[in-house]
């Protein structure tokens, strides 16, 4: 390996050790707790290191809103290739809570934070939310595929749009929190949590097949 490439990695590494330090911090601690002196502190370095690769908070905020959308969308994106639109819309639920139930950090960041929009609106008013319109896009697109076949009749696309992600979101919401978990176990008496998260997401199947 060349001394070029060694120092590529190295960067990477060390930004992407900047990047988990900040997430965890932003959650246990709140984005107006945390400090650049706090996130160095994390990882043993001084806050001088951190500001060769990063302005500011608000520029990290921004940094881990792009990784956790742009991971988002990966998984997402895989789906898109479901043939029938209504087992993909569901296939597109499930992945939304399992991305919740497996990267919290990121979820909460994207979306129970109000600080990356602030962000965004402060600094990004031209390029709006791009991250976060692709993935909405793909569920439009979904159910607009949907509705070509049959589905969602005299529904409009937007609105049926976000009250999809809103009742996926509700239900990651409750489960990052815990009370959906406390809750489950009285209603499911779910004792794995594969079978925890299957009941759940049955909660948003059962929205979408009372609507179609």
């Amino acid at each position: 390996m060349s001394k070029q490439e060694q120092k590529r990695r190295y960067k990477e590494d060390f930004r992407s050790r900047i990047l988990n330090a900040a997430k965890k911090l932003f959650v246990e601690e709140g984005i107006e707790a945390t400090s650049i002196r706090k996130i160095a502190n994390a990882i043993s370095f001084s806050p001088t290191t951190i500001y060769l690769y990063y302005k500011d908070k608000s520029d990290i905020v921004y940094a881990l809103h792009l990784e956790g959308f742009s991971l988002l969308r990966q998984q997402m994106q895989v789906l898109m290739h479901v043939e029938h639109p209504f087992e993909r819309l569901k296939a597109i639920g499930k992945a939304y809570l399992s991305f919740a139930v497996s990267e919290p950090g990121y979820y909460e960041l994207l979306f129970m934070k109000k600080e990356p929009m602030q962000f965004l609106d402060d600094n990004c008013v031209e390029s709006e939310w791009e991250e976060g319109d692709r993935v909405f896009e793909m569920l439009q697109e979904t159910i607009k595929s949907c509705q070509e076949q049959g589905y969602f009749k005299n529904m409009d696309t937007s609105t049926l749009s976000l009250q999809a992600w809103s009742t996926a979101h509700g239900i990651a919401s409750l489960f990052i929190s815990g009370h959906l978990k406390k809750m489950n176990n009285l209603i499911f008496s779910a004792a794995e949590e594969s079978v925890f998260l299957e009941s759940t997401f049955q909660l948003y199947v059962n929205m979408l097949e009372r609507i179609k």
